[in-house]
């Protein structure tokens, strides 16, 4: 394999990385506030608004009834109109970031939910408003497998962000459409697949090693 290839392979690995990260923090800053809302919001929770919630989970549920590859071409003009194109690295963060939001926040509405209800109502009965409940019952008592929720989220915008290279989203997805696929280099094929598995089994590995520390606590 050549200098040149192994530079590509490093630039595009770089580039996945970035998609991912990005997409990541976004998806953490929306999708657990919304995951949060969620739960809060259905009936006879802390703050029940059966309207609001029914609302919030039909938008859930459409996004994330739309294959990512579809959503990546419905959205390209919305993509255009937060940063300026519809091709690269950093316009495939829009499309990436808006598949994790809503998969995210359901997973992190299943995570609260699992959270026997006693505690909850044991911080109300000590005058504990629905804010402090947030931050002082359900959020620790669900961190551990809101890690593992992440860790999960990460490995599938790993998926993803390979997928965005089928429309010029760049990283290792569309070094293994151009060079592996179109112009029938195995080697090249070979190698991204080695590096998206490697990136996946370290996310796991790390997800996994950060969910345990925080069971342990």
């Amino acid at each position: 394999m050549s200098e040149q290839i192994i530079n590509l392979l490093i630039t595009g690995t770089l580039d996945t990385l970035q998609m991912t990260i990005i997409s990541t923090v976004m998806a953490m800053l929306l999708g657990i506030p919304l995951g949060v809302v969620l739960v809060v919001t259905s009936k006879g929770h802390i703050l029940e608004n059966v309207a609001l919630n029914k609302v919030l989970g039909a938008i859930v549920n459409a996004t994330r009834s739309v294959p990512f590859i579809i959503l990546m071409v419905a959205i390209i003009p919305f993509t255009r109109m937060v940063v300026g194109t519809s091709i690269g690295t950093t316009a495939a963060c829009v499309p990436l970031t808006i598949a994790a939001i809503p998969f995210l926040a359901r997973l992190v509405e299943t995570s609260i939910k699992d959270i026997n209800f006693g505690v909850i109502e044991a911080a109300q009965s000590m005058g504990a408003s629905p804010l402090k409940i947030i931050w002082k019952v359900l959020l620790p008592e669900a961190l551990p497998t809101i890690i593992d929720n992440v860790t999960v989220l990460i490995v599938n915008l790993i998926g993803y962000s390979a997928m965005a290279g089928a429309i010029g989203g760049g990283g290792l997805g569309d070094i293994a459409i151009r060079y592996g696929y179109q112009r029938f280099q195995a080697d090249i094929m070979i190698a991204t697949i080695i590096i998206l598995i490697v990136l996946v089994q370290v996310v796991q590995m790390i997800g996994d090693a950060w969910s345990k520390a925080m069971n342990k606590k």
